[in-house]
């Protein structure tokens, strides 16, 4: 009797941990996809708005005005103000970060629908939807145990950075070609390292015990940066200029 009632324990509580998961995934992924809409609402009306769009880009000669550089440069800054305010920031002070984060991030890819065509970047979004979903059940579902390969995405990633660093004064199109090749490799494995790491958080083996809240706006935050990254180098493969 002792060893029934300790298997029925285990069982109920193995479905209560997979419950909280399960909850915590996909608020993970609702504030992912809501930030995502809310860039591309954003992107969408600067885009075709030429009033909005001048306080982002001098429409005589083409260059960034100053509110433009700032927009350009804010995410970053965004992004390293909610890491680093993961643990004295409340909720609430996260979320809003998030969604601030999101808009500036629309407006600085507003240019992409001047630049590309509709039909390319739809077809560029499908297959990185799609690239995306795989991966993320991939990195859901295995039982590998993704860290070591991680910690090479993240080598590369930091690659990149410097790579496209030095590109930004080389201005090679081949050696941006290469960039973004290894690009789609990194964040393409990145998503499935990310969506693991997500689930072990849920079940308690990382960050202790922060608030599930907070932990469900970073984790949003990683794959936003990792669905993002990953249709930016794609479109330099498939998109289709006007």
């Amino acid at each position: 009797m002792l060893t029934n009632n300790n298997f029925y324990t285990t069982e109920t509580e193995s479905r209560v941990d997979a419950d909280v998961v399960r909850r915590f995934m996909t608020s993970v992924f609702t504030w992912m996809f809501l930030a995502l809409a809310v860039t591309a609402v954003t992107a969408y009306f600067f885009a075709a708005d030429l009033s909005l769009l001048s306080l982002l880009i001098d429409t005589q000669t083409g260059k960034n005005t100053i509110l433009g550089w700032i927009v350009m440069f804010a995410p970053f800054g965004f992004v390293m103000l909610i890491y680093g305010g993961i643990q004295r920031f409340s909720f609430g002070t996260l979320s809003l970060l998030f969604m601030v984060f999101s808009i500036l991030m629309g407006m600085s890819m507003s240019f992409i629908l001047l630049i590309y065509t509709a039909q390319s970047i739809f077809m560029t979004f499908v297959v990185t939807s799609v690239t995306f979903g795989v991966m993320a059940v991939a990195g859901y579902t295995t039982k590998t145990d993704l860290t070591k390969f991680g910690s090479i995405m993240m080598m590369g990633l930091v690659g990149i950075i410097i790579a496209s660093i030095v590109n930004f004064f080389m201005r090679s199109v081949a050696f941006d070609y290469i960039i973004s090749f290894i690009g789609v490799l990194v964040f393409t494995g990145l998503t499935a390292y990310d969506v693991q790491k997500l689930k072990r958080i849920a079940s308690g083996q990382h960050y202790g015990q922060m608030p599930m809240t907070k932990l469900i706006i970073l984790g949003a935050l990683n794959l936003y940066l990792d669905f993002i990254n990953l249709f930016l180098f794609l479109l330099r493969f498939l998109g289709n200029r006007k």
